[in-house]
């Protein structure tokens, strides 16, 4: 099945949220319907994307501003290496995080939202669709209390708190609010009539 054009759908949330669960869910439906679909995720694999993983294990151990270079430095390399290419041959790209997660993440550390967002897209490919899904912090953090690797600085409930309010305030007509708390079920019915509705006035 052909579109016009590539299509970039990104999936946010607080950690906890059911991001990766919803965005591998959205892949397999749309490879099910004949759909040229590839998934990705931030951090990457990158060099970047690894001192990410590998420092979050500590709580402050990058500043505000030394994690918001490391995180722009990945997703540079996320969008010139994955993204764009994947656009270019046309294809369905679903991402699980992106910007607006550095918005609200390092926003809750001090840095302004707006500028993030600004300095984004600059370089950045815009979104044609983002879903936030929205779960308090004591639930995302009770999801996730089984995890082998921890984030240290985040996975505290007034930190993640925080970094919730900054998604709630995240507006724009391509950007729809999901109550987390349903069954994954009634979460994925939902995401997957706003994106096949989309889909269908691209297909060639």
């Amino acid at each position: 099945m052909k579109l016009k054009k590539g299509v970039l759908i990104v999936i946010e949330g607080i950690d906890g949220a059911g991001k990766t669960t919803q965005a591998k869910r959205l892949l397999d439906t749309l490879l099910e319907k004949g759909m040229d679909a590839v998934y990705f995720r931030e951090p990457s694999d990158s060099p970047w994307g690894r001192i990410i993983k590998e420092k979050a294990a500590s709580a402050d151990s990058l500043s505000p501003e030394e994690e918001l270079d490391l995180f722009q430095k990945d997703r540079q390399d996320n969008v010139e290496r994955n993204l764009k290419p994947a656009l270019k041959d046309k294809q369905v790209v679903i991402l699980d995080r992106y910007y607006f997660s550095t918005m609200a993440y390092q926003g809750s550390r001090g840095i302004d939202p707006g500028w993030i967002q600004e300095t984004n897209e600059e370089f950045a490919a815009i979104p044609d669709l983002v879903f936030i899904l929205d779960v308090a912090a004591g639930t995302g953090l009770k999801r996730i209390e089984d995890r082998k690797r921890k984030d240290e600085l985040f996975e505290q409930e007034d930190r993640l708190s925080r970094v919730r309010e900054i998604f709630k305030g995240i507006q724009g007509e391509n950007i729809f609010h999901i109550d987390g708390i349903r069954t994954e079920e009634d979460i994925s019915r939902d995401i997957e009539r706003i994106v096949l509705e989309y889909l269908d006035c691209l297909i060639v």
